[in-house]
């Protein structure tokens, strides 16, 4: 099929973008890679009349690493945030998770924060920003403002950016103790396809092997990514051991709300959900162990 008709402009700046999406308000679309849009638009599931070029913008292509946070412009190509040794030094699981987004043709052109604003809830980015409680800082014609990744992702395929609103930059919470380890998991039909259940942890330990911090989630297995900050929050000073790590994998599973389709059944994706959330608290905790 072909998109239906639409008008097309390519802004220079981030300025004229947010005039262009204040003046064309809910019929307005951005458009950067392109990797998840033109798909959906050539099987016309979605519409837009005006479709707003960013990704001639150099201001919204950077990694910066700080102290406690990495930043990310919005246009940022995946394939650069994936060969970046320094920003997985920092935040490993943004590498992690990369490697089992689509094929090396996908990330070359898809933009990490075009996977957020997409907000599909079984994509690997969404659910790496949602366990590490990414901020996204928006911009508008009015101002900036920032919303974490838990009010960020309001529904599949949504998010609480307003039309007029641009995703300016991401920033990635960086742990900086040493003994901390994570992991990246995933069930797909295919290798690139997107997952029936993904599952993302990280894990801070002590010198005595105690876990001092946590947190994991799930993708695929609700209507957002979700994390279990109440769930991690019973690990804490413990060694982490298999039966806790069970147990709390279970928790989760119990927690969460997955679809049904004709790949798999309700509860065969919860039966996932409590597999690989056991998983990748296992590896995250085995990876910090050799920090």
């Amino acid at each position: 099929m072909k998109a239906a008709s639409f008008e097309y402009a390519r802004a220079a700046s981030l300025a004229e973008a947010c005039a262009l999406l204040a003046t064309h308000g809910d019929s307005a679309k951005l458009i950067a890679g392109g990797q998840s849009l033109v798909p959906m638009m050539a099987m016309r599931l979605v519409r837009p009349a005006f479709l707003v070029d960013i990704n001639e913008i150099a201001a919204l292509k950077f990694v910066k690493i700080e102290k406690e946070v990495a930043r990310l412009g919005a246009c940022t190509r995946q394939c650069v945030v994936e060969r970046d040794d320094a920003l997985a030094a920092r935040v490993p699981l943004l590498r992690q998770a990369l490697a089992w987004v689509g094929h090396v043709q996908t990330r070359n052109r898809g933009t990490v924060g075009g996977s957020l604003a997409h907000a599909d809830p079984s994509a690997e980015l969404p659910l790496a920003a949602q366990v590490l409680g990414a901020k996204m800082i928006l911009r508008s014609a009015k101002g900036t403002r920032a919303l974490d990744a838990e009010k960020f992702f309001s529904g599949p395929m949504s998010t609480s950016m307003r039309p007029d609103e641009c995703l300016e930059e991401i920033h990635w919470p960086v742990w900086s103790e040493k003994r901390t380890g994570s992991a990246f998991t995933e069930i797909a039909i295919r290798h690139g396809d997107f997952a029936m259940v993904a599952a993302a942890a990280q894990v801070t330990l002590d010198a005595d092997g105690r876990c001092t911090r946590v947190a994991f989630g799930l993708g695929g297995a609700g209507g957002t990514p979700m994390a279990f900050p109440k769930i991690a929050a019973h690990f804490l000073g413990s060694m982490l051991d298999d039966g806790a790590i069970e147990s709390a994998a279970s928790d989760a599973a119990k927690e969460c709300d997955p679809g049904a389709d004709l790949h798999a059944t309700k509860e065969y994706r919860r039966h996932l959900a409590r597999v690989l959330v056991a998983r990748a608290l296992g590896e995250a905790r085995e990876n910090a162990k050799r920090q």
